[in-house]
Parts: structure tokens; sequence; C-alpha cells
């Protein structure tokens, strides 16, 4: 190999592949050249003027190294890896680093396999990160409970990386046992942080500990106390949070080479609507970044934070995975070069995505017989806690309001104020919570899924127990996946057959009925119309984000770290 790679720079014999007439994007010295580049067996072989055994003409556009997210959940497309694959490898996405937690939350270790085996079959670099904190608390049951000697098992595959996302901040401060397990056995590995409300010395401790990187940063204090203590930042613009905005002023030449992008949750209309890495691209431009700087933190700093050797630049002896772009203002996607294969050209893929399915990924829903009196609510007074949805946040509001009691009970009579009930379905333990929401706004019905951050119950709300009570039984009956009822019909159903949050088929149809799904329940449900409903209740379970969420095991005071009543004396 490596004498071909001699013979092939010198020119002595014709590389497999060059493309003639590029711009090349050099992110080593930030500047164009214009040159061919000769590729050899998936490889750079040189830079200059070549000849080849197949000549692709490029005619002046830009070539870039391909770009590199670098924290994302598959699971959040709602698609499996390779229709993912489909839609990210035709925006200049060659390699992606995952933390299958969602997945893992619900399927554990077989989760994680079925990613790392599904991503093999597409031309698409799909590193791991072993997820460290299934369940992400123990204020809510999963399909799952991972802990240092179950993650042992994968921690040789050839894709793994190292430890994902550590949201367990309090475990790592605190000493806890289990987490300083995990912590240890990846102490070689690169270990991914989560700790948006840390600071002084808690988050000294957290650096000390070896948590190196940091993508839930929204402001500039929370960037500049990072990048002090030595952190690499993630500039993020997924779909449920965007916040290269209100963070990208803090970018400059002095410490550009810390900071790299990633999308983290991004959901299928907004991937085929506005792309990938390439959309974090195109903003930090707008927002004053010189386009190679902002190239540049798309590859060579995502591959150098992540230690991808030969990844992230455009040189001798690196992977030929490469962009064409017609131009650093529009910056089209033109052709994608996997291994220094063709494989996307004009936002099309070029390659095969067969439907595959393990049978060990499909039926995932597993519930108790759920009645009426499951879904009631004692009150001892008529005020209550009470779930406020914050518009185009995940983060929710604590309100306390008055409502309206029946012999004891909750009864629907403000239109604005909802049930809200998380039913456990991975092992039919009848564990079920109900709370109150209020602004979200839903008349004659209900809304299901069981697409649910991080454990994935499934998550009903409504204005009536009789269609909460359609909904949930919809969910058990197509597998898992998102439902609409009203006065007891089912108006629409997506099932999502690969446990219970993705599909194998066609993301593009996925997003059509996810589309018409979210229209329905904007005028048939008069929901409110500044949220996707599903999106905002895909994060109402979520007890690590504030303020009230509420989980299996009922509604949770995220500030205060209990769960509280719902009734207040």
């Amino acid at each position: 190999m490596v004498k071909n790679l001699i013979l092939k720079a010198r020119g002595v014999e014709k590389s497999d592949l060059v493309l003639k007439n590029c711009k090349i994007i050099n992110v080593f010295s930030n500047e164009i050249i214009e040159g061919d580049v000769a590729i050899d067996k998936g490889y750079i072989v040189g830079i200059g003027q070549y000849e080849g055994e197949k000549e692709i003409d490029l005619s002046g556009r830009y070539l870039s190294p391909g770009f590199i997210d670098g924290h994302v959940h598959i699971e959040s497309s709602m698609s499996s890896p390779s229709q993912f694959a489909r839609v990210i490898v035709p925006r200049g996405v060659t390699s992606i680093i995952a933390d299958p937690h969602e997945i893992a939350n619900v399927k554990g270790i077989e989760g994680i396999k079925y990613i790392i085996e599904d991503s093999k079959r597409v031309p698409l670099d799909v590193y791991v990160m072993l997820p460290s904190c299934v369940p992400a608390t123990n204020f809510e049951n999963a399909g799952a409970i991972l802990e240092a000697q179950d993650l042992k098992e994968l921690m040789d595959e050839e894709t793994v990386l190292g430890l994902g996302e550590m949201m367990n901040y309090p475990g790592v401060i605190f000493l806890d046992e289990k987490v300083i397990e995990k912590l240890i056995l990846f102490k070689d590995r690169v270990k991914d942080g989560h700790g948006p409300m840390i600071d002084g010395k808690d988050l000294n401790a957290y650096v000390a500990a070896g948590i190196m990187t940091e993508h839930e940063c929204s402001t500039a204090e929370e960037v500049l106390n990072r990048l002090r203590l030595g952190m690499y930042i993630l500039l993020r613009e997924g779909s449920a949070a965007r916040d290269l905005r209100n963070i990208i002023k803090v970018v400059n030449k002095d410490n550009l080479r810390r900071f790299l992008f990633c999308t983290d949750d991004k959901h299928p209309e907004d991937l085929i609507n506005e792309g990938t890495i390439d959309y974090n691209i195109k903003l930090a431009i707008r927002e004053g970044i010189e386009p190679i700087d902002a190239i540049k933190m798309a590859t060579l700093n995502a591959a150098e934070c992540y230690g991808l050797k030969g990844k992230g630049a455009i040189a001798p002896g690196y992977i030929a995975d490469l962009v064409v772009i017609d131009n650093l203002e529009d910056f089209n996607i033109v052709k994608v070069f996997k291994n220094g294969k063709l494989v996307a050209e004009n936002n099309q893929a070029l390659f095969d995505t067969t439907i595959h399915l393990p049978k060990n990924m499909v039926d995932s829903v597993r519930i108790r017989d759920v009645k009426v009196e499951d879904l009631q609510i004692p009150m001892k007074s008529n005020k209550a806690n009470i779930i406020g949805v914050v518009e185009n946040s995940i983060v929710t509001e604590k309100i306390v309001d008055e409502v309206n009691l029946v012999n004891g009970y909750f009864d629907y009579s403000n239109d604005d104020i909802l049930k809200l009930v998380v039913v456990e379905r991975h092992f039919a333990t009848g564990n079920i919570g109900v709370g109150l929401i209020k602004n979200f706004k839903l008349k004659n019905g209900a809304i299901g899924s069981t697409v649910g951050h991080d454990s994935h119950n499934m998550i009903v709300v409504g204005d009536n127990d009789e269609d909460i009570l359609a909904a949930i039984k919809e969910l058990e009956i197509i597998g898992g996946g998102l439902t609409m009822v009203s006065r007891g019909k089912v108006l629409k159903s997506l099932p999502l057959e690969i446990a219970g949050i993705m599909t194998s088929r066609p993301i593009e149809e996925t997003n059509r009925i996810l589309k018409e799904m979210i229209d329905l329940s904007h005028k048939e449900l008069k929901v409110n119309e500044n949220i996707d409903p599903f999106m905002t209740l895909s994060f109402m379970a979520l007890p690590v984000i504030p303020k009230l969420k509420l989980t299996d095991m009922g509604l949770f005071d995220v500030e205060k770290f209990e769960f509280i009543d719902i009734s207040l004396e």
C-alpha cells in the first residue's frame, strides 16, 4: 500500500481517478489552491497536475474535505441509519459521530449493534459513542440499563470511539460509583459532555474527569468558561435546539481550532429542506465566519477532536472523502465522493438503501391493559402544579393554576389544561404517570407517541379520557409510532416499527405522513399553531431538562430533582 501511494504520488503510474481543474480548499494553510487531485484505492495521493485512468473535470468548482457531524442521534430522523445516510450524504456529510442512546433506552446493547450493523450497508462512516446514561435518570423506567460491564462488550468494535454524552453530571461531581466505573473504563477514550448548568469548581471537576466536549452551550459565557478549561465546543443547529447564532460570535482566529459543528437532533423535514452540517456552515458564513474557517470547523477540527486519522483534509495519504461545491456563497453541493467513489450527485444518493429490518428490533410495545380509572387525578385542592409548554423550547414552565374538581378528581373544564399520560411500554409493568399540561391547546381528541426522550415510554396528551385510551390502544396495535385520535376515531398514524422510534421506509414518505399529521393537529384538533405537537410531546418526559416533566413514575421537578404532587394543599 505504501509503495503504491508513493508511485502514484510521483506520477510514475496513473491513479485510479483524477479530479481535474479544482479549487482545492486547504484547511491547513487557509487558502484555495488550483490544481488536480489524484486518488487511488480510496486515498488521496497527490495535488498538482496528474493523469488518471478516469478523469472528472470539475471546471473550477471548489473541492472540500467531507463534512463531519460531531454529535448526532440518528433516531431523531425517525429513520434507519441507511435511510438517514441517503439524505445526509448528498449534503456532503461523509462521517458522523453517533450517540445511539435513544435506541439503547429501548433495546439496550442489541439496539446499539443494530445501528452499527445497518450503517455498514451505506457509504457513510458512522462512528459510535457508547451511551453513558441508559436510563438518563433513576426517575423513569427504560427498556434497558447499561452499566460499565455491559458497555465493555462493544469497546473493541472498530467504529466505537468513546463514551457518549455524560448527562448525569451530578453523578460525576458527587462520585457515583457506577458513573466513575464508566469514566475509568473509557479513561483513554473521548468522553462527550452534556453539562450546560455546571460552572465554577463543579465544572473543573467535570473536566478533570476527562470529559472533553460540550454541545449544550447556549450563551457566550458558557462557551468561554469551557474553552478556558480546554474543552471542544460543538456549535449545534438542530431541530429542537438552535444555538449556533447565539454563540458563533465567540469564535475568532485565536480559538477557532476548538470549535466544531453538530446537529444533535434533526427531524425529517429539516433534514430534507435545510440539510445538515452544510446548513451549519452556511449559517456560520452568514454570521461573519470566513468560508474556509467554517469548513475547517466542519472537517479538520472534528477529525482531530475525535481522533479520526486520515480525515478532515485534502492532502496526500488522507482518505478521499470529498465534496464538490459550486461556490462559497450559495454553497450548493454538486458531487460527493466517499473513499474515492462518487456516491451522490445533485442532491441525489447514488447508492442502494434496500429495507433491512432485523426481527429483534420490532415488537417493542408491551403494556398492561389501561382503564379509565388509571387516568384519574385525585386532588387535595383546586390548585395544581402544571407543566407549561414553552414555544420553540424543550424547557417547560412550572405553572400553578386553578382547576375544576368533581368528587375530588380533576375535571376537564378549562380548555387549555389537558391531561398528559406516560405509560411504561417496555416490560408491561403497569406504571402510569398522569399529569396536567398547559399551552398545548388541543380540543376534541388526543395525540400519542412512543417517541419520548429518553426512555421512550408511551406519551399521550388529550382533553378527554376516552380518546387518550384510544390513542394508547392504537400505539399498541401499530407497534409504536405516532397517532392522532378524535371522538374515538383514529385520524392518522405513523408506524415506527424499529424500536417504536424509527422506520425503514423512505424518509421522504415518513416526512410526508408526519407533515400531514402536524397539519391535521392544527386544523382538526386546534393544537397551538406555534408548536410541532410531536416534537413538543417527545420532550415532556425528559427529566433532565427544566422545569417540570412527567415520567411513568410521576410528576418531576427538575430544579428540585424530586417528584412532586400535582395538587397543592
